[in-house]
């Protein structure tokens, strides 16, 4: 019967965590299409359905080393237990419902990394942290939106050089068919970086309930992690679309190819070294890069410097709350 209970657990827990994928596919994946609804290249009911496809089939494409970073290369994976998940994963939700809520276009990496060590760190203290993979997210939470906005700023460069002789109505059309193709490479991206991270909390689940020998990720953790956040793609995130695609910049659509292109490389290069990044950064970065090309005031940077506090607050807030319910949950056992 105890096994029975536990096992029972270990399936709640999974469940959670796909929900969490949910969540950030509502949260994070609304960049995906911000660009692209503000441009009115696509509606919004089309672009979801577009960037919720890439989403999904993006596990096609890139491996599982951000899965494999989350997993077992930041917290001390012999001291993790289905509680310290549980709790993490609780801790990361919360902060995304009242980021969802207000607007706020934060990180569920950040909050995800931040929830699981805030748990890690309540039961087995600062030693159970992994100091070497957590300088490599640290120092992407500087390099990943400045490397978007610095490829942003050049594209939108060469772009401009390349159209300003070129009449108005040929420009229009050929960039809105070229958004379509960076729209599905910025997904592709967000979707081969973000769903990996669900995949890594899974896994470390399965290696803790000793359902698994060595930290593989299964196939079937690969597929649940991609579908969920393809879903919370289709499901929307219009608070967030409304802040990235407007309130920024006033975009159009060679704008938004700018854009979208310079994150989609950003990201790219973050999955191929393994590292989970925030996908909004690096998106909130390339355009701000594309809208500093105008001039410098066409950016709105109260709001870019509202989303950078909302950027500080995600991973220790986050870290804070799963530390306290995994507290909570101890002191009541």
């Amino acid at each position: 019967m105890i096994i029975d209970q536990a096992f029972l657990f270990i399936i709640l827990i999974i469940v959670i965590a796909l929900v969490f994928d949910f969540t950030n596919g509502m949260n994070d994946a609304a960049n995906s299409i911000a660009t692209i609804v503000s441009t009115r290249v696509l509606t919004p009911r089309q672009a979801v359905v577009w960037a919720a496809f890439f989403n999904f089939t993006a596990f096609l494409i890139f491996g599982t080393a951000v899965a494999k970073t989350v997993g077992n290369g930041l917290i001390d994976i012999n001291i993790v237990t289905p509680m310290v998940i549980f709790s993490g994963l609780i801790g990361t939700i919360c902060w995304n419902i009242f980021a969802w809520y207000l607007g706020l276009p934060t990180s569920s990496s950040h909050a995800l990394i931040g929830g699981y060590a805030g748990a890690a760190i309540a039961k087995a203290g600062f030693s159970s942290i992994i100091i070497g993979g957590w300088l490599k997210i640290l120092l992407f939470i500087i390099i990943a939106p400045l490397l978007g906005l610095i490829l942003g700023l050049f594209f939108e460069i060469i772009s401009i050089w390349f159209v300003h002789k070129k009449h108005p109505w040929m420009i229009d059309r050929w960039s809105r068919r070229f958004q379509l193709f960076s729209a599905a490479l910025y997904s592709l991206g967000h979707g081969g970086n973000d769903a990996q991270k669900t995949m890594g909390v899974i896994t470390s689940l399965l290696f803790a309930g000793g359902l698994i020998k060595t930290f593989t990720i299964p196939l079937w953790v690969v597929l649940s992690a991609q579908a969920a956040i393809a879903l919370g793609t289709l499901n929307g995130g219009w608070r967030i679309v409304k802040t990235m695609g407007q309130k920024i910049t006033k975009l159009k659509p060679i704008d938004g190819f700018c854009a979208e292109s310079a994150s989609a490389i950003s990201i790219f290069f973050a999955t191929y070294l393994g590292v989970p990044v925030s996908t909004t950064h690096v998106i909130t970065g390339a355009i701000s890069g594309v809208g500093s090309t105008r001039r410098f005031s066409a950016v709105r940077w109260n709001v870019t410097l509202r989303i950078v506090w909302a950027w500080l607050f995600t991973i220790p807030v986050s870290a804070i709350i799963a530390g306290i319910i995994f507290s909570l949950i101890k002191l009541l056992n």
